[in-house]
């Protein structure tokens, strides 16, 4: 009896761990700041375009965060998530 109850207790924090890892990986999280914090987006796209990105697609995600998918200044293929309250980087993948 006592066997099954933590063999339940094990799968059930397992499932619950596992789920929780997957939610995380769903989004990447920039910022909980309200918007009203956060840099202008016209004005943020036009400080990246004057560094040499040239933008194909802008959005705002899930995770509260300045997506590109574009080109960097060296003309190399990037999609980054910046901070919409600093414009820090937050992730960064190039091709």
């Amino acid at each position: 009896m006592r066997a099954t109850l933590l063999a339940s207790v094990a799968l059930a924090s397992g499932a619950l761990l596992l789920s929780a890892c997957s939610a995380e990986e769903s989004h990447t999280q920039c910022t909980s700041a309200p918007q009203s914090e956060w840099m202008d987006q016209a004005q943020f796209q036009q400080n990246l375009k004057d560094q040499g990105y040239k933008i194909n697609e802008f959005k705002v995600t899930e995770g509260q965060c300045y997506e590109i998918y574009g080109f960097n200044a060296d003309d190399q293929k990037v999609e980054i998530y910046f901070n919409p309250v600093d414009g820090s980087i937050v992730k960064q993948e190039m091709e």
